[in-house]
């Protein structure tokens, strides 16, 4: 009982320094590669201290929950997420044999599905309070492109789930372990992730949700103050929550959270290198490429699956 409690204290608390860690490095990197010098890497705990001390303006209870729902759907989405270590005897320390997973036996991938949607709906509904056209103009275009994603995305899972013959994250973790790791055993799968993972992340070519040269933030313009600072902690508990899910399901987890947080800055530099080169989509250009390459390629591997097995 104790270590649980450890492990769900813990398991939020790593997600939160990670995610802010990995805010102020996206700043840093896309600089660079623009010939800048960019921000310090501290920038993100600066600006949430500031937004915490400014004037909050509420456009009403709806408005207010839309940010609790989505900053606790995230939090609760990290208890489900192994963040390294393996199956070890209850009681080893979760930073260096145990696995790191409070809810591990409590839910799966089907489980994360949905809570990975609750974040932003709960957006989307306080947003819609504010009636501003920028925002619903920017819910719109969110919803759509979860649309786009979800297709490959749902997929690539059934592919996974069918290959591994389990829905438990944690034991798709431990196969590969044993044996080899996603990205070998389901390629195509793996591919086709990776080519959705900037539309999951809310990044270039796929930031149409939030551009703020056109929409001015999207669902984000009527929010400031402590509003806004809970909703920049959200925003990056939901990039560390997806590229942590990319990791157990294709780079084989981590023996220890050390390793695994390792695998988790190479794919998200990786995956900035990508944004920090390519341009903006339209929001039909990026239901027409979710669609067809990630779609087919995940179609496929889904195919191979089933017919090996």
């Amino acid at each position: 009982m104790v270590t649980r409690i450890i492990h769900i204290v813990l398991s939020p608390l790593i997600a939160l320094v990670v995610a802010v860690f990995l805010l102020g490095l996206s700043r840093i990197v896309i600089a660079r590669i623009h010939r800048r010098y960019g921000p310090p890497i501290y920038q993100p705990i600066i600006d949430i201290i500031r937004l915490m001390n400014q004037q909050s303006i509420s456009h009403g209870t709806l408005f207010e929950l839309g940010v609790v729902l989505a900053l606790a759907g995230s939090i609760v989405t990290v208890l489900f997420i192994p963040l390294g270590g393996t199956n070890a005897p209850p009681g080893s320390y979760p930073l260096a044999h145990g696995l790191l997973c409070p809810l591990s036996s409590s839910g799966g991938l089907l489980v994360v599905i949905y809570l990975m949607l609750f974040g932003p709906v709960s957006i989307a509904l306080g947003a819609g309070a504010s009636e501003n056209p920028n925002a619903s103009i920017g819910v719109s275009r969110k919803m759509l492109l979860a649309l786009a994603y979800e297709v490959p995305f749902l997929l690539v899972i059934l592919a996974i789930m069918s290959h591994y013959g389990t829905i438990s994250i944690a034991e798709i973790v431990s196969r590969q372990q044993d044996s080899a790791w996603g990205v070998f055993s389901v390629p195509l799968s793996a591919v086709a992730a990776f080519l959705i993972l900037p539309a999951m992340l809310g990044i270039r070519p796929f930031d149409l949700v939030g551009a703020p040269q056109e929409i001015a933030s999207g669902p984000l313009a009527e929010y400031g103050g402590r509003y806004l600072a809970l909703l920049t902690i959200q925003n990056g508990i939901q990039v560390f929550v997806v590229i942590a899910l990319f990791v157990n399901l294709f780079l084989g987890g981590g023996v220890n959270v050390i390793t695994f947080l390792l695998k988790v800055f190479a794919v998200f530099l990786a995956a900035e290198l990508v944004s920090a080169v390519l341009p903006r989509v339209r929001i039909e250009n990026a239901l027409r490429f979710c669609w067809t390459w990630p779609t087919g390629l995940a179609l496929a591997q889904m195919i191979i699956t089933v017919v090996s097995r």
